[in-house]
């Protein structure tokens, strides 16, 4: 699914947070989000994912506008996983990745065999088969994460918004949350729109990368083209060296503030 976003403008009641954001996402693609803390970036997937309502602009879905989707249709297509959720206590695993399907059932709201079939494959896919009885409560932080991705999967959506997959887990749990994002994307084609903080794991794990400053889009394109030194000074006001693996895929490695001590 294509995502195109057009002079997009929005924010929390007389605050603006967004102003005229531009771009798009081809379909099929990952696509991360990166940029200092308060530019946008958390704003920007709600925006798209219908939690706020934009002041101005438009977000196309396949070049139809997201206003037009119904509740219902928007939420067949496209599922987000926000950075800070509500975990209702006693929930099982299977439980919650059976949330996933509330947008497919029928009028009686129950799962029917196909319901239960994706369940179980989101379940297999995500390793948490042998977890599905489990509580949320007793399981690890990767195990958490992987469950709450294994939900929005079991929406079978066109387009995912992910918000800080990777917060809060150690660097080998980042690792799998980031293998299976990629695998489902390889698998079903799903377009993937992810916030993340790692500037060498958006980088890795990325077709593209669109890197935002005081409410807008600074610069996007392929990884190389966006880690430079230069856009690391203006947007994140760090001296830093930006080196390639044997791919050609850039790492950075940070020196130093280049912040003016004036606003240190």
């Amino acid at each position: 699914m294509k995502l195109e976003v057009n002079k997009l403008t929005g924010g929390y009641g007389a605050e603006l947070v967004l102003d005229g954001v531009e771009f798009s996402v081809p379909s099929g693609a990952i696509v991360s989000l990166v940029g200092p803390n308060g530019c946008g970036k958390s704003t920007l997937l709600k925006l798209i994912g219908r939690v706020l309502r934009p002041r101005a602009g438009d977000i196309l879905l396949d070049g139809r506008s997201l206003s037009a989707f119904r509740g219902g249709d928007c939420a067949r297509c496209l599922a987000m996983l926000p950075q800070h959720r509500h975990e209702p206590a006693g929930l099982s695993v299977g439980e919650l990745v059976a949330y996933g399907r509330f947008p497919h059932r029928h009028a009686l709201g129950l799962l029917n065999d196909d319901d239960r079939r994706i369940v179980d494959e989101v379940l297999a896919m995500t390793r948490l088969t042998a977890l599905r009885s489990r509580h949320l409560s007793t399981l690890s932080g990767g195990e958490r994460q992987r469950a709450w991705i294994a939900m929005t999967l079991a929406q079978t959506p066109r387009l995912l918004l992910l918000d800080e997959p990777t917060s809060f887990l150690d660097i080998c749990c980042q690792f799998e949350i980031i293998e299976l994002i990629k695998e489902l994307n390889a698998r079903g084609g799903t377009t993937v729109l992810m916030v993340l903080h790692d500037l060498n794991l958006a980088a890795a794990c990325s077709d593209q990368m669109i890197m935002m400053k005081e409410r807008k889009v600074y610069c996007a394109g392929a990884p190389r083209n966006v880690l430079t030194v230069q856009n690391l000074r203006a947007v994140f006001e760090i001296d830093a060296r930006v080196n390639y693996d044997d791919a050609g895929c850039p790492y950075c490695l940070a020196m130093g503030s280049a912040r003016p001590r004036d606003r240190a």
